[in-house]
C-alpha cells in the first residue's frame, strides 16, 4: 500500500467511533446476569418446554434483595431472563399460556420482569432483557413466518411494558421446535422493533452493537479491539456456529484462531467496511447458569472474579457476572457474600489515585484546550492528544516523592475512537528510566497490574497508535488492598470518574 493510502487508511480506522448507546454501555463497566426459570426448580441448566408451569413456585422471593447483591459488588446494571430456551415466560405475555400466571407464585397474579425491572429502579440500577429466540415448548417454532410474528409481539411486550431498558440480550442457540423444524430468525426485524421501540438500548450478542468475547469462561484477548471488520456482526447469528446441545463443551470453549480481530493486518483488507463492535465478556459465579444446591460451594473464589474483572473492565471490555437465584427466589448466601467481598476489594483496590496531584509534562500537545493536564481532572469529555499524525508521544509524571504502586490505569477518549496500539511504562527514581509493563491496546480502559515498585517519576510512552493518540484518564494505585472508590449509590466508580454515578 502506497504511503499516501496507508496514511489515508490508519486516519479512517482512528475514526471510527461508538454511538452514544455503545459509549454509554460501556461505561457501566459491570453489570449482572440473572438465570431463574422453571430450570431452578428441575435441577437443568436447559429446559425441555415441557415444564409444568406449577413447578415454578419461589417461597421467598425478592427482587430487592438481588438488586442489594449487585449493588454490594460494585455494579451499574441487571439482565433478567425472561424467557429462556424453555419458553416458559416470567411475565404473563398474552402470547402464550406458558408463564407465570400459570403458575402458583402470587396465584398466578405475578409478574417478575416488572418487580426486578421497579427494583432495579429503585436501588439505582439500570435495567436489560434476555429474549432467547430459541423456544422448545413454543408450537409454531420451525414455522419461521408464524414464530417469528409471536417473538416480535413477545418481544413488544418487554420493549414497552417495563420502563427504559438498557440492554436487549440475544443469544443464538438454535435446535429443533417441537415441530421437528429448524427456525429462521427474522434478526432485522428484531433490530427494527428495538431501535424504535428502545431506541437507546444495545443490542447485545446477537446484535449490532455489542460482541461476544467468544467463550463464556471469562477468557479475554490480550488486545481486545473495538474497531473490527463489519462482517464479525454476523458470526454468532450463523446457526452451524450456534449452540445446539446442553452438554458443558460449548461454555468452556476457547476459540484460537481470533486471537486478533483488530490490529491493522488484520483490518487493512476490510477498510471499506470497520464498525465499532466493542466486547462484553460473561461468566457464571458458579459452574452453571441457573442455580444447583450441588453448586453451593462451587463458587468462583474471590481471586477468580478479580482477575476475570481487570482482563474484561481492565481489557476494553465489559463485564457480565451471571447471578442465579436458588429455589426461595433469593442470591444464595454464598454468593453474597462473595459479591460483597469482590466490592470491597474493587473499592478498596481504587480509593487513592497516588497520580492526583503530580505534575507532568507532554511531549507534544495539540493545543491548549487538549493539553496534558486533562487526564487528571476527572472529567470524561477531556482529554490530551498530542498533534494530528503524531504516533507516538509520551507523558511525564512528578509524583512529588517516592511511591509505591502495582497499577496503572489508562483510558481512551471512547468518543473519539480507539487508537493506541502498544504503549510502556517506565520508572525513574535518578537518572535511569526502568520499564514496569509493556502493553498493546487501551481502548476504553486499560488497568495495567504488575508486581509493586516504588518510583517519584513515572512515564507513559505511546509506542504505536493510529493518526494520533488519546488519554482521558490516568491513575497511579498502591497495592491491591490499600485504594478504592466507592459512588454514592454504592457502586464502583471508574477511577477518577467522578462525574460518572
Amino acid at each position: 500500500m502506497a504511503a499516501n493510502a496507508e496514511a489515508a487508511f490508519i486516519k479512517a480506522a482512528a475514526r471510527v467511533a461508538p454511538s452514544e448507546r455503545q459509549a454509554a454501555w460501556q461505561e457501566m463497566e459491570f453489570y449482572a446476569f440473572i438465570h431463574y426459570t422453571v430450570n431452578t426448580y428441575t435441577d437443568r441448566e436447559w429446559g425441555l418446554g415441557n415444564e409444568d408451569p406449577s413447578l415454578f413456585a419461589p417461597t421467598d422471593l425478592s427482587a430487592d434483595q438481588w438488586v442489594e447483591a449487585c449493588k454490594s459488588a460494585g455494579m451499574t446494571g441487571l439482565i433478567l431472563t425472561c424467557k429462556h430456551h424453555d419458553g416458559f415466560c416470567l411475565w404473563p405475555s398474552a402470547y402464550t399460556g406458558h408463564t407465570v400466571a400459570a403458575s402458583p407464585w402470587k396465584d398466578g397474579r405475578g409478574d417478575l420482569v416488572k418487580e426486578v425491572a421497579e427494583a432495579c429502579r429503585r436501588g439505582g440500577l439500570r435495567f436489560g432483557i434476555y429474549l432467547s429466540p430459541w423456544d422448545r415448548h413454543e408450537p409454531t417454532y420451525g414455522d419461521s413466518p408464524a414464530y417469528n410474528g409471536f417473538f416480535l409481539n413477545q418481544l413488544r411486550e418487554l420493549l414497552t411494558g417495563y420502563g427504559e431498558i438498557f440492554c436487549v440480550w440475544f443469544d443464538g442457540a438454535c435446535g429443533e421446535g417441537p415441530n421437528g423444524k429448524r427456525q429462521v430468525y427474522d434478526w432485522e426485524a428484531y433490530y427494527r422493533l428495538i431501535r424504535e421501540l428502545q431506541p437507546q438500548a444495545v443490542i447485545s450478542v446477537c446484535g449490532p452493537d455489542v460482541r461476544w468475547c467468544g467463550n463464556e469462561a471469562g477468557h479475554t484477548r490480550p488486545s481486545e479491539w473495538s474497531v473490527v471488520p463489519g462482517h464479525l456482526r454476523d458470526n454468532e447469528k450463523i446457526q452451524e456456529q450456534s449452540q445446539q446441545a446442553d452438554d458443558g463443551r460449548f461454555a468452556a470453549r476457547i476459540r484460537t484462531d481470533d486471537r486478533d480481530l483488530g490490529s491493522r493486518d488484520v483490518i487493512r483488507p476490510f477498510a471499506d467496511d470497520l464498525v465499532w463492535y466493542p466486547a462484553e465478556v460473561n461468566t457464571s459465579i458458579r459452574p452453571g447458569w441457573f442455580y444447583h444446591a450441588s453448586e453451593d460451594d462451587k463458587v468462583k473464589s474471590l481471586e477468580e472474579l478479580l482477575a476475570v474483572y481487570y482482563g474484561a473492565v481492565g481489557g476494553n471490555a465489559t463485564f457480565l457476572l451471571n447471578l442465579p437465584p436458588d429455589k426461595r427466589g433469593r442470591i444464595h448466601e454464598n454468593d453474597a457474600v462473595r459479591l460483597k467481598e469482590l466490592g470491597e476489594a474493587l473499592r478498596s483496590a481504587f480509593r487513592t489515585n497516588l497520580a492526583a496531584e503530580a505534575a507532568m509534562e507532554a511531549s507534544e500537545t495539540k493545543d491548549e484546550e487538549n493539553r496534558a493536564s486533562h487526564v487528571l481532572d476527572g472529567r470524561r469529555e477531556t482529554f490530551w492528544c498530542p498533534k494530528e499524525g503524531t504516533e507516538r508521544a509520551s507523558i511525564e509524571l512528578d509524583l512529588g516523592e517516592p511511591q509505591t504502586f502495582s497499577r496503572v490505569v489508562l483510558m481512551e477518549h471512547l468518543r473519539s475512537g480507539q487508537r493506541v496500539e502498544s504503549f510502556l511504562l517506565e520508572g525513574r527514581t535518578e537518572d535511569d528510566w526502568k520499564e514496569i509493563y509493556r502493553g498493546t491496546v487501551i481502548g476504553y480502559k486499560k488497568i495495567a497490574v504488575f508486581p509493586p515498585v516504588t518510583f517519584r517519576y513515572l512515564r507513559i510512552t505511546i509506542l504505536e497508535s493510529r493518526w494520533c493518540p488519546t488519554l482521558s484518564f490516568l491513575g497511579v494505585y498502591g497495592p491491591e488492598g490499600e485504594n478504592g472508590k466507592a459512588g454514592d449509590n454504592g457502586a464502583l466508580c471508574p477511577p477518577g470518574k467522578k462525574d460518572i454515578p
